[in-house]
């Protein structure tokens, strides 16, 4: 199916699947990002582009006769944290009798070279237990930017054994990539290099994204895929699409070479930062969500940051993790959705 003209027959899902009210918008938040809070459409827990799409025949395929993906990421903003916050962390997972945590923050405090949020290998053996892959976006900052953490040179080793293992590394965009071509490019290069071979997903850190000259970067920068292309404030379908989808460009008349996995799900949107809902109302909604995305044969996109690995996020992770292998869905990751869906679906 030509997915651009099925839904541009509809005027309602075209408005919706465009995002024309993102194209130079009056306001945005402090980060220059298009809030849930600003748009029109309120109806995000609802993929309503995709369910229209299923509706009229779009038939997606997936390996092995799945009926569903799941995409599982994490962004590595972090590594290190101070041994103030260890400590304090240490105290408060011995209070909840949590001791295999408070354990992990005492050996930081003692081992200063080893830090709490280095748990790739952790990850990999959980998700491996589940049958699933995963993405990690690791960022490529330079000790002068903004929210630098940690160097890919430290973390060399690990990002080839991720990639040998077959889970994939993607790139994390600083704070100014999504708005500026040579960044992106060179930042590209740099995670290249220790890789050894090309990087071909992005999400850019803070979610931060204009429509759609962002698209258009990462296609012109060499990205396959993005998956960005989520709100902050909200969980949900942004565009109404659980499906992966190649943007329309309004200013241009015509798509975008690069293919978007949105995403939907984003652990700090849930728990702390925005949504703030409690382990109970987390995991009622994500499986909402997740129902929803089976019923319409598409892809959920979850993100969960390595620093949310502890105590109950790390069980609302686990129960997510639970969930979809009941549910028989394919697990893996942005780089296999992108192989797939490009094969099957879009070309």
């Amino acid at each position: 199916m030509d997915i651009i003209n099925k839904i541009s027959e509809n005027p309602k899902m075209w408005d919706i699947f465009t995002k024309k009210e993102e194209y130079n918008p009056l306001f945005s938040d402090r980060y220059e990002r298009f809030p849930y809070y600003l748009s029109q459409h309120r109806n995000v827990m609802e993929p309503l582009v995709s369910r229209y799409l299923i509706e009229n025949g779009y038939e997606p395929e997936y390996p092995d006769g799945k009926k569903f993906a799941v995409c599982l990421t994490h962004d590595i903003d972090v590594l290190r944290t101070s041994i103030k916050n260890c400590a304090s962390k240490s105290l408060t997972s011995a209070l909840k009798g949590d001791f295999k945590n408070a354990m992990q923050y005492s050996f930081h405090i003692l081992k200063k070279k080893q830090h709490p949020y280095w748990n790739f290998k952790e990850i990999m053996e959980l998700e491996g237990r589940f049958g699933a892959k995963s993405s990690f976006y690791f960022l490529a900052l330079k000790p002068d930017e903004r929210d630098y953490n940690y160097s890919l040179e430290e973390v060399a080793d690990e990002i080839r054994y991720i990639s040998e293992k077959g889970w994939e590394v993607g790139l994390h965009g600083g704070h100014e990539s999504y708005n500026n071509l040579e960044d992106l490019i060179q930042k590209k290069k740099m995670l290249e290099t220790i890789l050894g071979k090309e990087v071909v997903g992005y999400r850019n850190h803070y979610l931060r994204f204009k429509t759609p000259d962002t698209w258009e970067l990462l296609s012109k920068a060499g990205f396959k895929y993005d998956t960005t292309y989520g709100y902050t404030d909200c969980a949900g379908f942004r565009n109404g699409m659980c499906h992966p989808f190649k943007p329309f460009n309004l200013n241009t008349g015509k798509e975008i070479e690069i293919v978007e996995i949105p995403l939907v799900v984003m652990d700090c949107t849930l728990l702390r930062d925005y949504m703030r809902l409690d382990f109970k109302k987390a995991w009622e909604l994500t499986k909402q969500l997740i129902d929803r995305v089976e019923q319409c044969r598409g892809v959920i996109t979850i993100l969960w940051h390595n620093t949310y690995m502890q105590e109950e996020n790390l069980e609302l992770y686990e129960k997510i993790l639970k969930y979809c292998q009941e549910k028989d869905a394919w697990v893996t990751s942005g780089q296999e959705i992108f192989n797939n869906i490009w094969k099957n679906n879009l070309q």
